[in-house]
């Protein structure tokens, strides 16, 4: 149950002392932490990321364009640990202003570009190489509007259920329940859409595929 002595503040202050996981890394406000340029190396796509389910998504798609032959596919992976703060260094904030991962550098075209938001990282890739994303009017909206929903939709797994649920330093019934029974209707969503295609978006297999099974896979 709640605390029923708790009344919300009508002007927000930052406790910095509020626990929970990822407390020593949480803050209300942008931009880096300190001074740290990023890695590079020799091939033409860098990725900054770590195994979540966004970093995993991106993965996903790099492995299987190489699989289909792509070798302006090839990348170095250099690891952005979340929990130290990886991601408030001067150089990923360069990259990446939201301090997220994953963020990828294409180095291929000059200036070099900067892709974040994991969603956006699929679409560009797919459209780059040609690849995962349907080239029909129709099939396409259906991919990207499957891609989007996940997009939409993963806040509330891990920001809502998994926060409450794993993370948050003190349990309360409201909060858990409230986001269990949404993520049950996520899952009844794609049970139903699953049930009579063979991939998220029908026939295809698409980057929305990529961008769900992180997530709902496990």
């Amino acid at each position: 149950m709640s605390d029923p002595t708790y009344t919300p503040p009508r002007v927000w202050k930052w406790d910095q002392a509020n626990g929970g996981a990822f407390a020593n890394i949480n803050r209300p406000i942008a931009g880096p932490t300190h001074d740290k340029a990023l890695q590079v190396g020799k091939h033409p796509l860098q990725l900054y990321s770590l195994a979540t389910p966004n970093g995993v998504k991106v993965t996903v798609m790099l492995e299987e364009l190489l699989e289909k032959g792509h070798k302006d596919a090839e990348y170095d992976a250099w690891l952005i640990n979340i929990q130290n703060g990886d991601q408030f260094g001067s150089g990923f904030v360069e990259v990446n202003p939201n301090s997220k991962i994953p963020a990828l550098m294409d180095h291929s075209v000059t200036p070099p570009r900067r892709v974040f938001e994991s969603g956006n990282i699929l679409l560009y890739l797919a459209e780059k190489f040609g690849e995962f994303l349907p080239t029909d009017p129709g099939k396409r909206t259906e991919a990207l509007s499957w891609l989007f929903w996940q997009m939409g939709s993963a806040p509330l797994l891990g920001g809502g259920f998994g926060h409450f649920y794993a993370y948050a330093p003190e349990k309360y019934e409201y909060p858990i329940n409230r986001y269990t029974m949404e993520i049950k209707r996520q899952l009844d969503v794609l049970d139903r859409q699953l049930a009579e295609n063979d991939y998220i978006a029908g026939d295809e297999y698409t980057i929305a595929d990529m961008a769900i099974w992180p997530w709902y896979g496990a």
